[in-house]
């Protein structure tokens, strides 16, 4: 994933228009915020936060406790449900962003995952029989993995209309909810994976749980999420792309591990393997939105040097567990 670039899987000439959908997405939101409740910290549970910053309307605070920050007062999950059901911007992801970037993203994203997630199985002597991936969006992941041919039974979960037509499309078998409200009866996976997907949600803990539940003796939760203490992130602040509307939960390593354990699952691995750190800050700097002519060292990596240093310091990031880019895997005992 090395040549795994910005403009690659966000091509400007496409999310130009997409800023508008995302401002109508913002609003729609926003018309709703009388609805919006308090929480506690949704990895450790704690009470005690401080303020960090207000962003398209909305609060964001840090657990002073496992650093985990998020936003508080959040939308409902029946707010969640109807925003996510009837979005203009997750439409428009759907027929264009998606559509144009697709092969790209498989390359590049979606069959590295597939042989992580087959080299994991193998070296913790994971079933390979069933699997369920909960927020398939486009529905690439699971048809890399049906292409394989090793899992029996492949399940995928995705509560938009437009991206459950995608997946539909693409032959999986396809259930159109969201995870708080499927009724599984006594359906058990070997595997259970969602990417991106925990960072959008109103109760993170609920989700580990249905999905701990959802794992035969032995199986394993694979997830990814931003990582709130990330470069990007951590550099960008307000400016990060990464911090949304849609995003509710930024959790770190130490937090997101917190909350697997509470659940009866092993935490075998946390990683943070992306590859976007170094090229999304030095594009707000390019762009003229970051100004870090008062960090020469900055200065040297991102800008002056970024063709020697760039690949270098992305590594850096990637070994030293700071990548803005998150991956757990837990097992159930």
């Amino acid at each position: 994933m090395k040549n795994l670039t910005e403009e690659s899987i966000r091509p400007a000439k496409l999310m130009e228009k997409q800023k508008i959908y995302a401002l109508v997405d913002i609003g729609r939101m926003l018309s709703r915020y009388e609805e919006f409740v308090f929480v506690k910290c949704p990895a450790c549970n704690k009470d005690k936060h401080k303020y960090k910053f207000t962003k398209n309307g909305m609060k964001y605070v840090e657990c002073e406790d496992c650093k985990t920050f998020y936003v508080n007062p959040r939308p409902t999950s029946d707010v969640l449900d109807w925003f996510y059901k009837s979005s203009p911007n997750y439409a428009y992801w759907s027929d264009f962003v998606f559509t144009a970037t697709e092969k790209t993203r498989r390359e590049r994203i979606f069959t590295p995952r597939v042989e992580n997630l087959l080299e994991l199985c193998a070296k913790y002597k994971i079933k390979t029989d069933s699997l369920l991936e909960i927020g398939s969006g486009f529905g690439t992941f699971c048809s890399e993995v049906k292409s394989r041919n090793i899992f029996n039974r492949i399940v995928a979960v995705e509560p938009t209309p437009e991206l459950a037509e995608k997946c539909r499309e693409k032959g999986l078998e396809v259930i159109e909810e969201t995870i708080e409200k499927i009724k599984f009866n006594d359906d058990l996976f070997d595997v259970v994976v969602s990417f991106e997907v925990i960072e959008h949600l109103f109760e993170p803990s609920y989700f580990v749980k249905t999905a701990a539940e959802l794992l035969n003796p032995g199986g394993i939760l694979m997830l990814t999420c931003p990582n709130g203490m990330g470069f990007d992130i951590e550099t960008l602040g307000i400016l990060s792309d990464t911090v949304d509307h849609e995003h509710l939960n930024y959790f770190n390593p130490k937090s997101l591990a917190i909350l697997m354990e509470n659940y009866d699952l092993e935490v075998l691995e946390v990683f943070t393997p992306g590859v976007l750190d170094a090229d999304l800050v030095r594009n707000k700097v390019l762009s003229g939105k970051l100004d870090i002519s008062n960090q020469p060292f900055l200065q040297k990596i991102l800008v002056n040097e970024w063709d020697s240093l760039g690949v270098i310091f992305q590594d850096f990031l990637i070994t030293h567990g700071l990548s803005s880019n998150m991956w757990i895997v837990a097992r159930k005992i």
